[in-house]
């Protein structure tokens, strides 16, 4: 891949389009990244030690 952790980039395609962000995760196998504030989504989470009062999260996804 031409990109690394980190680097900045800009979305050019998607309901994302004109987002830029700072990349968080890099899968080269399946040529996808993760980009800080794109493409999040709504994850539902039971309580636990990290986050005792369980709910809704919002987490970016690939």
């Amino acid at each position: 891949m031409h990109v690394k952790k980190n680097d900045t980039v800009k979305v050019i395609t998607g309901k994302d389009r004109g987002k830029t962000g700072k990349i968080l995760k890099v899968f080269p196998v399946r040529n996808r990244i993760i980009v800080e504030g794109v493409n999040l989504v709504k994850r539902h989470t039971r309580p636990n030690q990290q986050n005792p009062q369980g709910g809704i999260v919002e987490k970016e996804a690939p």
